[in-house]
């Protein structure tokens, strides 16, 4: 009779099943708060398992990936491979029981002020009925080939774009790398320790301005100067423009040899596609049987979250981090830090702890009295 029908959870609602939501989803089962963790694929961490290539790694150490109060397996390498993340994540979720409600595509989701309640409006990816789950409290969690002897253009230089054409040339095709922008290219290690991990150690003693010099000087000594490669570094410092832009630097594999010794060719912008062909910025044009989109990607909050206090346009929250973690009215956010998955899990906890304590903290005040007014809500 009803072409959509209304759940109430007793809990908050998180979209997204990936990482960042599994870590929150793990928090609240520990603190015996219920909710709805809603997913529109069909498996948990759909961008790992769908859109990554074959060869990726993880680029940090293993210490600075694993989600709150589960460790990786000791005998996991320092770097896991992307099968081995995922099923670490299908671990995860097992251990903690988490059951993502998979093939629901959240359309809208809109604050009642009225009701003080959350709406939020999905359908099934396979063109089903929708339903309209009505919460306190919202989680938002949403937060990249092998051709061989073709001549293949990659757009971007970032680690993608420089695995996919390391990839492409161990496998005897041509890639060509558009390099559009400035970038940082750093060692993975240096002197057989995670270079992150020697950052974030340096930290604890000394400013970001000088950790960044002497971050640059050790990549000089290693990998030399890559300006002469076509690879222009920012004004900068990498872990600036981390913190403040979100943009990482490369953590080189290999693909570096294949620049020096051209196997991997660097090309300016693109101007213009025609049949097999590419203009670049400069005039000069290239041959191409295949394009890689290497460009990253952008959050997709601003297209159904209707809510323009805590999220700028850009589809992060307006405040930095450490602040971008709560909004008004029960909103949430994980994984927006720019800091990758050490920066999700420490959201992760703090919202899981919040969360309980606000659902908890209701749940007491529900038992000490009645209710001096009922909440709009209709339930089919």
């Amino acid at each position: 009779m009803f072409s959509r029908r209304c759940v109430w959870v007793n809990g908050p609602v998180i979209v997204g099943a990936g990482p960042s939501g599994l870590a929150v989803a793990a928090g609240l089962k520990e603190q015996g708060v219920p909710f709805v963790i809603l997913e529109r694929a069909d498996c948990i961490a759909s961008l790992w398992q769908k859109r990554t290539y074959d060869r990726l790694k993880l680029h940090l150490p293993k210490q600075f990936c694993q989600l709150p109060n589960f460790p990786f397996p000791d005998h996991y390498p320092e770097y896991p491979s992307k099968r081995q993340f995922i099923e670490y994540l299908e671990s995860y979720a097992n251990h903690f029981n988490i059951n993502p409600q998979f093939n629901e595509c959240v359309q809208s989701a809109k604050y009642d002020e009225a009701c003080r309640l959350w709406r939020v409006k999905t359908v099934a990816a396979s063109g089903g009925g929708e339903v309209e789950y009505i919460c306190q409290m919202l989680v938002v969690a949403t937060g990249e080939t092998r051709s061989a002897g073709k001549k293949v253009l990659v757009v971007g230089c970032g680690n993608s774009g420089m695995e996919v054409s390391l990839d492409l040339c161990n496998h005897e095709a041509k890639p060509a790398m558009v390099v559009r922008s400035s970038v940082h290219v750093l060692p993975r290690e240096v002197f057989g320790k995670s270079t992150f991990e020697l950052a974030m150690f340096m930290l604890k003693w000394l400013p970001l301005w000088l950790v960044d010099k002497i971050m640059l000087v050790l990549a000089w000594m290693i990998l030399g100067d890559i300006e002469k490669y076509g690879l222009k570094r920012p004004s900068a410092g990498p872990l600036v423009l981390k913190n403040t832009q979100g943009k990482t630097p490369v953590l080189d594999i290999g693909a570096l040899e294949k620049i020096r010794s051209r196997e991997i060719q660097i090309v300016p912008g693109i101007k213009k596609f025609s049949c097999g062909m590419v203009e670049f910025d400069n005039g000069e044009n290239l041959e191409i049987d295949s394009v890689v989109l290497a460009t990253g990607y952008c959050s997709n909050v601003p297209y159904w979250l209707q809510e323009t206090e805590f999220f700028a346009k850009n589809g992060y929250p307006k405040a930095s981090f450490p602040n971008g973690w709560k909004g008004n009215g029960g909103l949430y956010a994980v994984g927006f830090t720019r800091r990758g998955l050490s920066g999700a899990s420490a959201d992760a906890m703090k919202i899981s702890q919040d969360i309980a304590k606000v659902w908890k903290d209701d749940l007491k005040q529900k038992k000490q009295k009645v209710p001096t007014h009922r909440r709009c809500i209709s339930t089919f």
